[in-house]
C-alpha cells in the first residue's frame, strides 16, 4: 500500500475517472447513513456503477444507492416535494426526467433517489469534494454509500478503515484531514 498528499481535486479526477474512493474523516455519523465521514464514493454518471459498486462492498444487486448533492443545487436536479433539504439522507425523491439519464447509478428504476444535501457549513471536507467533482462534470452530487462490507458494521477507525481497504476492491481511501491519500491493491 502507499499513500500520498492530495487535494480535494485529485481525489475528484480519481471519482470521475471511475474509481471507488472510500472517505473517512472526523468522527462516526450516529444513525444508519453514510453522511460523509464513513463514506464509499463513486461516480454516479456510470450506468454500470451499482453493478460495480455492489460487487466491491459483496453486497446484493437490487439494492439502491443514494447521492450527496450540493444542496444549492438538489431543486435543479430533483422534485423535492416542498423540502428545503435533506441533510439526513431519509428521503427518497424523484429523480427529474431529463437528469435522470445523466445520474443513472443513483436513479432507482422507479425514477426516484435517496438523497442527502450538503452543505460547507454541515460538512466542509465533503463539500470540497462534491464541488470539485462538479466543477469537472457539471454534476453536483457523488454516489454516497456506508463505508463497510456487507455483513459488517461501518468502520470506526482509521485502523478499521485501512483494513477493509486490504480485503476489498476499493481503489483508494481519503482521509481529508490529513490531506491523505491511501491506495489500495492493484
Amino acid at each position: 500500500m502507499e499513500n500520498k498528499t492530495v487535494k480535494p481535486l485529485d481525489v475528484a479526477k480519481l471519482i470521475a475517472d471511475k474509481n471507488i474512493v472510500a472517505l473517512f474523516q472526523g468522527r462516526s455519523e450516529a444513525g444508519h447513513r453514510a453522511l460523509g465521514n464513513r463514506s464509499i464514493l463513486y461516480d454516479p454518471r456510470d450506468p454500470n456503477g451499482k453493478d460495480h459498486v455492489n460487487i466491491v462492498k459483496q453486497r446484493e444487486l437490487y439494492r439502491p444507492f443514494a447521492a450527496s448533492v450540493m444542496l444549492e443545487h438538489a431543486h435543479n436536479w430533483f422534485d423535492m416535494a416542498g423540502l428545503k433539504e435533506s441533510p439526513f439522507m431519509m428521503f427518497a425523491v424523484d429523480v427529474i426526467k431529463d437528469k435522470q439519464k445523466l445520474i443513472p447509478c443513483v436513479t432507482h428504476v422507479n425514477g426516484t433517489c435517496r438523497i442527502q444535501t450538503v452543505t460547507q457549513e454541515q460538512n466542509l471536507n465533503f463539500y470540497n469534494l462534491i464541488n470539485e467533482f462538479y466543477k469537472l462534470t457539471s454534476v453536483p452530487m457523488l454516489f454516497n454509500t456506508s463505508f463497510n462490507l456487507a455483513g459488517e458494521v461501518i468502520v470506526e477507525t482509521e485502523d478499521e478503515a485501512i483494513d477493509v481497504l486490504q480485503r476489498s476492491k476499493i481503489d483508494y481511501l481519503y482521509l481529508p484531514e490529513k490531506q491523505l491519500l491511501v491506495i489500495g491493491k492493484k
